[in-house]
């Protein structure tokens, strides 16, 4: 593999519209008409600028500007062998990595199993849970193991959101900051409060070994019906959840942590849960631009590096049942094209019935890599699902210039939040 790699610069292509598709989404006014949020980022930059030039300048070196970083990972992904390149499309957890002990087994040290399917498969990251957790010092060897057997640096990823989704905080023998539900956050407190709490999350689960928070929620909850999101969201007004959202964005990178919005195309309103069943919500594409996107919107200027797709379907805008975590229109048109998101987007877990009743494993990762997926997270068996996604691309149902895309984007949204310096010889 190549040489310390160096950053250069280069405006990310436009990708493609699909014509009968961008009949459905584009030709109208922005739903969005650019409401100036404030720049946590700049204004905590300025303020250690002033304490000491010399932390300001290594804040802003670590974490180059995306444009900078694409031409390095096109560089990088160049000289990946294909095997290489279809492993940094997954991200799973520890069940997937070693087998042996069943779907929910609670895995606290990382075991040679592990350390195998590490290097045989060079995955994209791994994500753990509560029953990963048992104290700081177990946590934090248990991250440098699993990093230290793979030879691209992994992102290591955990839910925290503050509130019941919080998988460290949970646990009081890691000695994190407890924080209140999301809910409560937008009702009581403002935007400040929120960059302020994403900061101390990013911080502290940081020193943990973690480098990715699947967190905020962008989600707009709009129906009291909504048990799958429930407190989670920080309200039902797109503007006041929009001014979390950004606030908890750049809480997180100052910390130096990737951020992640969910679910898109946004599930506020739905009753059902994907975790049990598919769901299908009764939105047009005009509700969703003026309500569930806002926050999508907002939460992309603030930089986020991952948006994750719901397995929900929108059939009044798509005109079929197909989740939007397998939807080209939901993904390609509307996300990249329409909201010009381009960095990485990544899949529910695969592993939820929504996706299991209906859809093998290899079906699911080849459908929604075609669709436009970057990282399929969790599959229900992640051998299966890596091997379809190898044989579709030696068989060219998936292109190799469709498959360094997103290499390239994952190996950028590393090498810019200081995850990737440069890949090994």
């Amino acid at each position: 593999m190549g040489k310390r790699l160096k950053y250069a610069g280069r405006k990310m292509s436009a990708m493609i519209l699909i014509a009968a598709l961008a009949m459905t989404v584009t030709g109208c006014t922005p739903f969005w008409q650019g409401k100036k949020l404030k720049n946590y980022e700049k204004k905590e930059k300025q303020k250690v600028s002033k304490e000491t030039s010399e932390t300001s300048s290594e804040t802003e070196e670590q974490f180059p500007d995306w444009d900078e970083v694409l031409e390095a990972a096109d560089e990088a992904a160049a000289k990946m062998t294909v095997e290489e390149k279809v492993g940094q499309l997954f991200i799973l957890n520890l069940e997937q990595l070693d087998t042996a002990k069943g779907n929910f087994y609670e895995h606290k040290i990382a075991s040679e199993e592990m350390k195998r399917t590490l290097g045989q498969y060079h995955v994209g990251g791994v994500i753990l849970f509560s029953r990963n957790l048992k104290n700081r010092e177990q946590t934090i060897k248990l991250n440098e193991e699993l990093q230290s057997s793979s030879e691209i640096p992994l992102f290591v990823a955990v839910d925290e959101e503050g509130g019941d989704v919080a998988r460290v905080a949970s646990n009081e023998k890691m000695k994190t900051t407890s924080f209140p539900p999301a809910e409560e956050v937008g009702k009581t407190k403002n935007d400040e409060y929120t960059y302020k709490m994403a900061k101390t999350i990013g911080s502290e689960i940081g020193e943990l070994g973690f480098n990715v928070d699947f967190a905020p929620v962008a989600d707009v909850k709009t129906s009291e019906l909504n048990a799958e999101i429930g407190n989670r969201s920080f309200g039902d007004d797109p503007d006041k959840v929009s001014e979390h959202v950004s606030a908890f964005v750049q809480g997180l990178h100052y910390a130096g942590l990737c951020a992640t919005l969910k679910h898109f195309p946004g599930q506020g309103s739905s009753s059902g849960d994907t975790h049990e069943d598919s769901v299908d919500i009764d939105s047009g594409i005009a509700s969703l631009r003026g309500i569930d996107f806002v926050p999508f919107e907002t939460g992309i200027e603030a930089g986020a590096d991952f948006i994750m797709m719901s397995h929900i379907s929108v059939s009044k805008v798509t005109e079929s049942s197909v989740p939007a975590s397998m939807s080209e229109l939901m993904m390609k048109t509307i996300l990249r094209e329409e909201l010009g998101f381009s960095k990485l987007i990544i899949t529910d877990a695969f592993d939820m019935a929504s996706i299991t009743k209906y859809y093998d494993a290899g079906t699911a990762a080849v459908n929604a890599f075609l669709a436009g997926a970057d990282i399929i997270l969790m599959p229900q068996d992640f051998k299966t699902a890596y091997n379809a996604v190898l044989q579709a691309v030696n068989e060219e149902t998936i292109r190799m210039d469709r498959l360094d895309e997103s290499v390239s984007r994952v190996l950028a949204v590393k090498m810019q939040r200081g995850i990737l310096k440069g890949l090994p010889d």
